[in-house]
This record gives structure tokens, sequence and C-alpha cells, in this order.
């Protein structure tokens, strides 16, 4: 019976906390890119990518990897996932760093994302984004170019003028050059936004619209444009929009982002803010 207790000790290790890397491999050429392939889907696709991230064990395929060839920089990434993933930030970001240090062109993007979404360091994220850019010119991450996420970081500074060109930015590079290409709801959402900081309410009211044209469940843009209602006096309109955001958010309609189950993005609402502007509305 005593030789199980240290298995059924493991099995109860934290899923966000730490575990010891397994033995070292036979030493390759860290420098081969080829050596560094056959490491990856030896730790990765044949090891942490089998089971959960939540997993102990995910940590020391991790951990693994590194203490054979401490040079690639997608260990140390995949390494803070499940940290990043389980709000242990402080512990996560030195990884990305790392991961950064030993390839900003594969990750300098990917951390000026986890600033703006997840760490709420909005400065930093403007300065990755807009160094990527020089790396990267016209580039995306996680489905959106840079000037989205300098955009939205802008916008939570308080910068609404700079707000305002990032998003015409995004808005132009996902047209195109030929002007055709579609803008995604979530730019529309956020530039209405941004119109309605600097009181051009006109233009908030267009751009809030063309994004419920495109999704008309979206809890945000509705509940933005019940704002825009409401600030030129407009109580029927505004009404109608707030009690849409309150069935979406009800109904289960969020922003459809990957990480809004991690992290609230810029200006996402709850229920909360829209049963406070309907009261207010009443009164």
């Amino acid at each position: 019976m005593e030789k199980w207790w240290p298995l059924f000790l493991s099995l109860l290790a934290p899923a966000c906390g730490h575990a010891q890397p397994a033995s070292r491999p036979p030493a390759g050429d860290c420098a081969s890119k080829a050596y560094q392939d056959t490491l990856v889907a030896r730790y990765f696709d044949r090891g942490a990518h089998r089971i959960s991230y939540l997993d102990p064990r995910w940590a020391q395929y991790c951990d693994s990897l590194i203490a054979t060839c401490p040079n690639i920089a997608y260990a140390y990434q995949q390494k803070a996932m499940p940290l990043i993933k389980c709000g242990d930030y402080a512990q996560a970001m030195p990884l990305i760093d790392k991961a950064v240090a030993l390839d900003a062109n594969r990750y300098l993007a990917y951390r000026g994302f986890l600033k703006c979404i997840f760490t709420k360091d909005y400065t930093g994220a403007i300065t990755d984004f807009q160094r990527v850019a020089k790396l990267k010119p016209n580039g995306r991450e996680m489905d959106h170019t840079y000037a989205f996420f300098e955009g939205a970081s802008e916008l939570e500074l308080g910068h609404d003028k700079l707000a305002e060109k990032a998003f015409a930015t995004d808005m132009a590079l996902q047209r195109g050059a030929d002007g055709q290409g579609s803008v995604h709801f979530n730019t529309l959402w956020y530039a209405g936004v941004t119109a309605q900081r600097l009181k051009q309410y006109a233009q908030a009211q267009t751009y809030l619209q063309q994004c419920l044209k495109a999704y008309p469940q979206h809890p945000e843009a509705n509940y933005y444009l019940a704002l825009n209602y409401r600030f030129q006096g407009q109580a029927a309109p505004a009404r109608q929009h707030l009690e849409a955001a309150q069935r979406a958010l009800i109904g289960g309609y969020r922003l459809n982002e990957d990480n809004i189950f991690y992290a609230n993005y810029p200006e996402q609402i709850t229920e909360y803010e829209v049963t406070q502007a309907l009261k207010e509305l009443r009164n």
C-alpha cells in the first residue's frame, strides 16, 4: 500500500502549480532545427498535447524540453499558457518574456495581446505592437490586426483620438487594397465606442448599427447604441437596445472572442451595467 502514496500525492498536486522536470534525454545539437523539432514532437505532440493543460504533467513535459534545450521559445510559451489561463500572471509573464527574447518574430505580438487582454498593461501592449509592426508589417494576432489591439489599448488609456486613428487603420487593413473586404464586428463596436467618446454621435450610431447588422445579438453594441441614443435624448430606442442587450446576455451571447472565458476584453459589459442603465432610464 505504501508504494501508492507518492502517486496519490502527485494526483493532488494543484493544476496551476509547478511540477518537477523529468529526466534529461541524450544531448543533441540544440541549434539544429531538426533536433528541436524532434524534441517538440517528443514532449508536446506525443506528450503534453495528449493531456489537459491543467494536468501537472504538462509542466513536467515543458521543463524536460527546457532542460534539454533551453533555447526553444515554444517551450516557454507552452509552460506559461496554463498559468495565464489560471490568472497567475506573475509566474507566466517572465516565461513569455523569455519566449520573446528567443523569438520576437513569433511571440512579440502574442505578448502584446496578453498585455492588452489579460494583464491590462495597455502601455506595454502598444509598445509591443508598434515594435512587432516593424518586424511584420500588417501582421495579425488572434484573428485581429495589430492596430485592433492598439486601438483597444489607447481607448482604455483615454487616448480617444489615437484610438480613432488605430481603428481607422484596422478597418482599412481589413477592407484591403480594393476596399471590398468585410470588417470584423468587434472592430465596428470599438470604433463606435471611440466615436461616442469623441461625441461623434452620428458616426458612433453608424458603426454600432453596422456591428449589429453583422451580429444582431452583440450585447455591447446594443448597450453602447442605447447609450448613444440616451445621450441624444431618445429614450424609446435607448430602452429598446438596452432590453436587447439584456436578452442577449441572459441568452449567453458574448463577444465571440476565444479568450473571453479567461479575461474580460476592454469595454466588455455585464448584465449589471445593463440593469443599472435601464433603472436610470426609468428615473
